[in-house]
């Protein structure tokens, strides 16, 4: 697994940057060819920035794809689950729970869904709860924009990239966390005993590789289809909040000080600030409830917006490096990075999540508690991060 996540930087780097500079450049010609205006803004500000700036991670969500469709086609992922029965049912949970958390790692909906193979309501309602804390491949985005930006590239143990283990660290912290949830339902709410693994097992064989090829084609796709249209959706919405209303008299950056966004976003900065985070990151939070990949969106697009009276090709990374602060300091640090992406590792940012947990379970009152705890441990896990990074950082 170490090796997979070091991967996702190290081989997609060259793919990341000619799709980025592909996208910036093409966002610039568009801008020389028509005339200033809300169209201009509309599409070069709006749609290309939003839309843009989350297809740049599609090598790296392509790579985790094809690797996992290598691991489940050689019969291994079988083994894993009934490797790790006895260890999961220490913490509340069934062997048969190995392969909805793993599908979570691609997204929770699916793995919520495959559930249904788990034969004790007890034991398939704590899959559910604990199913969001897998890192699905909707935070990846979150995570690479963070990591590329204030993590540096440097080699650990002379093998390992820091960022690749950086990475590898989100994903075990979603995993340690849902083993204790587990753990602490088990002991209140969802008392009881997991029910025997009884399982069949695949023979080992070579992994077909044009499978895991069309696999990985056809969960991208969909990712574009399907989250692509969500954030095209609010990318216009967005940019529409951050545009209106008008004023001849202010320029790009008081204009969307002045929008709506911009006051939402003030209004809940004081909620926030604890954490790291200003007005600007907490309209992209506020964004990302329709879909976790929108924050990366919504951000490009307020800063493209605010940044539209200069000439400036930066990407939405180094932006994030060079943005100063009132006091003329950086406005984000390393420690507003971590303190961002351990929040995006717990919260239950997706209503896609939610209502298909309020189907699977036919009753509001687990999606409510699914995502009441994992909220009140976001917010508390990013504070003290925040507060550490800050002291010892």
């Amino acid at each position: 697994m170490a090796i997979l996540f070091q991967s996702i930087f190290s081989w997609t780097s060259l793919p990341t940057e000619w799709i980025d500079q592909s996208i910036s450049s093409f966002g610039s010609w568009l801008g020389t060819q028509l005339p200033d205006g809300e169209l201009k803004s509309l599409l070069v500000d709006g749609i290309i920035a939003g839309v843009g700036s989350v297809l740049v991670f599609i090598p790296q969500i392509a790579l985790l794809y094809f690797l996992i469709s290598i691991l489940e086609d050689s019969g291994y992922l079988s083994r894993a689950a009934y490797l790790v029965d006895n260890f999961m049912r220490r913490f509340g949970l069934h062997g048969r729970s190995f392969i909805p958390l793993l599908s979570s790692f691609a997204c929770a909906v699916p793995g919520i869904m495959a559930t249904r193979t788990i034969p004790s309501w007890r034991d398939r309602l704590a899959t559910i709860l604990v199913a969001p804390l897998m890192s699905c491949s909707a935070r990846l985005p979150v995570y690479a924009l963070l990591i590329a930006a204030f993590i540096p590239a440097t080699q650990v143990a002379g093998f390992f990239s820091l960022q690749g283990l950086v990475l590898l660290g989100l994903y075990l912290s979603g995993i340690i966390a849902a083993a204790l949830i587990g753990l602490i339902l088990s002991k209140t709410i969802l008392r009881g005993k997991s029910s025997h693994l009884v399982m069949e097992m695949p023979a080992y064989k070579i992994p077909s590789l044009s499978g895991a090829l069309r696999n990985a084609w056809d969960r991208i796709y969909l990712f574009i289809v399907s989250a692509g249209s969500v954030i095209l959706a609010c990318s216009i919405l967005l940019w529409y909040l951050a545009t209106h209303p008008q004023s001849s008299e202010l320029s790009a950056a008081q204009q969307i000080q002045h929008s709506y966004a911009g006051k939402i976003g003030m209004a809940i900065e004081p909620v926030i600030r604890p954490l790291g985070y200003d007005w600007k990151i907490g309209i992209a939070l506020l964004a990302s409830f329709a879909a976790r990949e929108v924050f990366v969106s919504s951000l490009a697009t307020v800063y493209n917006i605010e940044s539209s009276d200069e000439a400036t090709n930066l990407s939405l990374i180094e932006t994030l490096r060079h943005t100063p602060s009132a006091n003329g300091g950086p406005a984000y640090t390393l420690a507003t990075a971590l303190s961002l992406m351990v929040f995006f590792a717990f919260a239950c940012q997706c209503m896609s999540t939610l209502a298909v947990c309020r189907r699977e379970t036919a009753s509001w009152r687990w999606p409510l508690f699914m995502f009441g705890y994992m909220t009140i441990l976001a917010y508390g896990s990013a504070y003290i991060t925040y507060q550490l990074a800050l002291r010892f950082l």
